[in-house]
């Protein structure tokens, strides 16, 4: 009787991004590193950067994106829950429509209105990021539970569960991928709109693409370029890395 074969175990793919773009952003914020490769485009000296090491910008441009997904997340997942109850369609088609105009008017005029409100600094910048951050998740939300399968929905009920039940164990559970998904993009977005509040006062990596254009200083704007595109790449690889396990 020959012996049967072990089953051939599925090879792990190595996640390169999760472990690149990391690595890249830790060597470009090494003192010196990254504005010495900058000097060419600074008439040949390393731009400066100011007082603030580019360790501590882009320490508080996580702070500001990071605290902007808070509040996404406490707003956007309680309202995704809220208009996808029975007999809320309308609601969900007025949900969907009001968070979208976080997207369709424009960051800088959200800014605009907000500050003669709230002043400048922080507050009016979180609020610009929250508006623009709220439609991935709002509406990744709202597709992750709308997919969870109806039959899984009526046995649940058929086991004697109530609908908060329903809710914590079967649809969140079923709908955390599209949910994550949702957040990897929203966090992506804002690393990028972030860059705005530097105008604001809030600092972050914003700072030296602001101060480089009214100095008309090419390398200084790129500094700030290139490290919130290696944190925006960063983020997405390791969130990516949650959204696959949770798949």
């Amino acid at each position: 009787m020959t012996a049967l074969a072990p089953a051939a175990r599925p090879r792990r793919r190595v996640p390169w991004g999760a472990l690149l773009w990391p690595a890249l952003l830790l060597l470009c914020l090494w003192p010196g590193v990254l504005p010495n490769l900058m000097a060419p485009f600074s008439a040949g000296e390393p731009p400066d950067v100011g007082d603030s090491p580019l360790w501590q910008l882009t320490l508080v441009h996580l702070a500001l994106v990071f605290g902007a997904e808070a509040l996404v997340l406490l707003i956007g997942l309680p309202l995704a829950v809220f208009v996808t109850r029975p007999s809320r369609a309308a609601l969900m088609r007025l949900a969907e429509a009001l968070t979208g105009l976080g997207q369709t008017v424009p960051t800088l005029a959200i800014l605009a209105l907000a500050v003669p409100t709230l002043g400048l600094g922080l507050r009016p910048t979180l609020l610009g990021l929250v508006l623009y951050g709220l439609v991935p998740v709002v509406s990744n939300g709202v597709a992750g539970l709308l997919a969870v399968d109806r039959s899984v929905l009526d046995a649940a009920r058929g086991m004697g569960m109530t609908p908060g039940q329903q809710l914590r164990r079967v649809e969140l559970p079923l709908s955390l991928p599209i949910l994550l998904a949702g957040v990897r993009t929203s966090t992506v977005y804002n690393v990028g709109t972030a860059t705005i509040g530097a105008a604001l006062g809030a600092g972050g990596l914003g700072l030296p693409i602001i101060n480089g254009l009214s100095q008309q200083n090419t390398g200084l704007v790129l500094i700030g370029a290139i490290l919130s595109a290696l944190l925006a790449l960063s983020l997405d690889a390791l969130l990516g890395l949650v959204v696959r396990r949770e798949s």
